[in-house]
């Protein structure tokens, strides 16, 4: 079947989405991970199976960030990759150079260890190459922050990071932490199939994740609302598009028919965040009208990634770095389909159905 859609290509027992009940990581729903959990309990709760206690949460944080710290050999290559590089590959190539330093042991036996260091070091391979190639500076990685939430934010815009920035930023991570067998968690389930090492599990999962149908699209859907000035704008536009039957990014999805159970998260977040005073409530406005119309014209429900660019935007976060933010998030259940992968693994190595030509007889070179 194209694309395998409908297929059942496994069993996990990490998560549920699109089954009756919304979105579910190791049974806990969405909403409440988002809102009363930091993304360090959450990652927890992925790779370990269980949310932890007060000290194992502590016990983690602080492993997360002793990794945010990079070896010289990953500076110096982080400094080489040309400013030009989208923020994507620079992700991909460090997470390979800290793979060729720090490899995981060949029985897998410090994966975890292994793990929490690359959620340590995810931000900064994006907040070092930044400051390099941006403002001309070699950035000190040290940050009172303690959670991966606070430390993104005060480190790429150097400065202490309001509440609700945190908030944001800390719900995001979440809610894009897990999702079954989407295409890049696939691709990493694949890789770790094989028995490969952790790195590359992940970088397959970057790779994939940097195609245009996979992530990236609350890039698009905050350019589309940027490029409005009034609801009435907008409307008109959207009406237009309707005409022409082109597709508006952030809504409608694969698995979800009635509501993206990250949506109405995503809502209040970017309403709290639009009273900021660097903020333009009217994009709040515009993205609000043009959600009810494609809803109530077409019966397409939002999907996150149409709030969650107008999150990014309300935070100052340049949008080329949204989709990196996307692997920081990720990575963790990323690497929880890779642990469950290789405790229980065959190789995954599906057949195709053949449609080229019969059978035929070789002509040689002289003759053809």
């Amino acid at each position: 079947m194209a694309g395998l859609a409908g297929i059942i290509a496994g069993e996990s027992a990490i998560c549920t989405c699109g089954l009756g009940n919304g979105l579910n990581y190791r049974g806990y729903d969405i909403a409440d991970l988002a809102l009363k959990c930091d993304f360090e309990e959450v990652a927890f709760l992925l790779l370990e199976g269980e949310l932890p206690t007060q000290a194992q949460k502590d016990e983690l944080m602080a492993k997360i960030q002793a990794g945010r710290d990079l070896p010289q050999g990953v500076k110096d290559v982080l400094k080489a990759i040309p400013a030009s590089s989208h923020p994507m590959d620079v992700m991909r190539t460090a997470t390979s150079a800290l793979g060729c330093i720090e490899p995981e042991a060949e029985d897998f036996s410090d994966q975890m260890d292994k793990i929490l260091r690359m959620l340590g070091a995810f931000p900064s391979f994006l907040v070092y190459w930044h400051h390099w190639h941006v403002n001309g500076k070699e950035v000190d990685l040290k940050s009172d922050e303690t959670t991966i939430a606070g430390y993104i934010v005060e480190r790429l815009k150097e400065e202490k990071p309001l509440d609700v920035e945190v908030k944001a930023m800390n719900a995001m991570l979440t809610l894009y932490a897990e999702h079954e067998f989407n295409a890049s968690t696939f691709a990493n389930r694949i890789t770790a199939s094989t028995l490969s090492d952790i790195y590359s599990c992940m970088t397959t999962g970057i790779g994939t994740l940097k195609g245009h149908l996979h992530g990236g699209a609350n890039e698009v859907a905050i350019k589309f609302v940027l490029g409005f000035d009034s609801v009435e704008h907008a409307l008109t536009e959207v009406d237009g598009l309707f005409a022409r039957k082109e597709k508006i990014m952030g809504f409608g999805h694969r698995v979800y028919r009635e509501v993206d159970p990250r949506s109405p998260i995503g809502f209040d977040l970017a309403n709290e965040l639009k009273e900021l005073p660097t903020s333009d409530p009217k994009l709040f406005d515009i993205a609000k009208a043009v959600r009810d119309k494609v809803k109530a014209e077409k019966g397409l429900p939002d999907n996150i990634d149409f709030f969650g660019g107008l999150i990014y935007h309300y935070m100052q976060i340049e949008r080329l770095y949204y989709t990196p933010l996307f692997i920081m998030s990720r990575a963790a259940g990323w690497a929880a389909h890779a642990f469950e992968q290789r405790a229980n693994n065959r190789i995954i190595r599906p057949g195709s159905e053949y449609t080229g030509v019969e059978p035929r007889d070789f002509v040689s070179i002289e003759n053809r």
